[in-house]
């Protein structure tokens, strides 16, 4: 099983399409606090559907306290400045995929706790500044899922 970490994520849609992601895949949600709007929030409910129910969804304070809680086997932190091709990691069962808030990406003290081999991006267009988080998410949550031949 693969965890979906959103740090302070801003915009309850995107947690919605994240949520619903999670429960068609099997990986586990982690929401790191704070949150951008409350988890009974309408947007919320309307993007997750009734996903909310099938999907395992956690919440932390802090990410270190994630990281106490959940002990990921490795910890790959997703970023439009990293260097490393996202689709040339080899993942592993209990592995996190970091993502961080929609309008501000992940902080720089969180990312010096990441190796920089850890550090990776999913590649656009020159010129292109981001993609949506929940599309980043699935790009993501399916290359880990596919490489272990769709099973945890």
């Amino acid at each position: 099983m693969i965890h979906v970490v959103l740090f302070e994520p801003e915009i309850p849609p995107n947690t919605g399409n994240v949520m619903r992601l999670c429960a068609n895949t099997g990986a586990r949600l982690s929401l790191i606090h704070p949150l951008g709007f409350k988890l009974d929030d309408k947007k919320l409910r309307r993007a997750g559907m009734d996903y909310r129910e099938w999907a395992d969804v956690r919440e932390y304070q802090s990410f270190a306290e994630f990281v106490a809680s959940e002990k990921p086997s490795n910890i790959y932190a997703f970023s439009r400045f990293a260097k490393n091709n996202y689709a040339e990691v080899s993942y592993e069962d209990g592995d996190a995929l970091v993502f961080g808030p929609e309008t501000r990406g992940l902080p720089a003290e969180l990312m010096d706790t990441i190796a920089e081999e850890n550090r990776v991006l999913i590649p656009m267009q020159e010129g292109s500044r981001s993609l949506n988080l929940s599309n980043s998410a699935a790009v993501a949550v399916y290359e880990a899922w596919r490489q272990q031949g769709f099973s945890w």
